[in-house]
């Protein structure tokens, strides 16, 4: 299940960004912010997991948009940023949980206006597309299936944030002739 559950997450994530030009149709590898995914994982869980009954679409797309803020500190100053032992925390810390998506957006991503709206449309449609697949999962509250399948959710959007960012700082994923 826990593959076909993944698969089902990537594969419509990928359709929807590849359609909105949003990524593109090579993956990005980028080591350096993929294995950060279980230390910034574990460390978010907790208050993702807490919020996620209330509030899914920031519990799921807060994750998006942590993925897109370490691309960037990749991108900036990797030798800095990746000497920080718990990033999400670093983060959360600015401002707190509930305006982590401003903090990211404005002082890491440096967008404002139009931009930082489409952005919040973006990853608010990747989080809404993501709920909605584990909704039509069934999966019984609480149960270590409904957990696995959360953290599946909270894995492909990190790696769509980290994709979407990249393509927005000019990294072309292209396959070489």
């Amino acid at each position: 299940m826990a593959d076909r559950f993944e698969n089902t997450i990537h594969n419509d994530l990928y359709q929807y960004l590849l359609g909105e030009k949003a990524i593109d149709e090579r993956m990005p590898e980028c080591p350096d912010v993929t294995d950060r995914w279980a230390s910034i994982g574990s460390s978010y869980i907790p208050d993702g997991a807490r919020e996620y009954h209330d509030y899914p679409a920031a519990s799921l797309g807060w994750m998006m948009y942590i993925g897109m803020a370490v691309a960037k500190l990749w991108d900036d100053e990797w030798e800095i940023y990746s000497q920080i032992e718990d990033l999400y925390v670093y983060m959360r810390d600015k401002r707190g949980y509930d305006a982590l998506d401003e903090y990211i957006s404005e002082d890491v991503l440096m967008v404002r206006g139009e931009d930082e709206e489409h952005l919040a449309r973006l990853v608010n449609e990747c989080a809404s597309r993501a709920n909605y697949t584990l909704m039509r999962e069934h999966i019984e509250p609480g149960t270590k299936e409904a957990f696995d399948a959360y953290v599946t959710c909270l894995r492909q959007l990190y790696l769509f944030g980290m994709a979407v960012q990249l393509k927005r700082m000019g990294y072309h994923m292209e396959r070489i002739r």
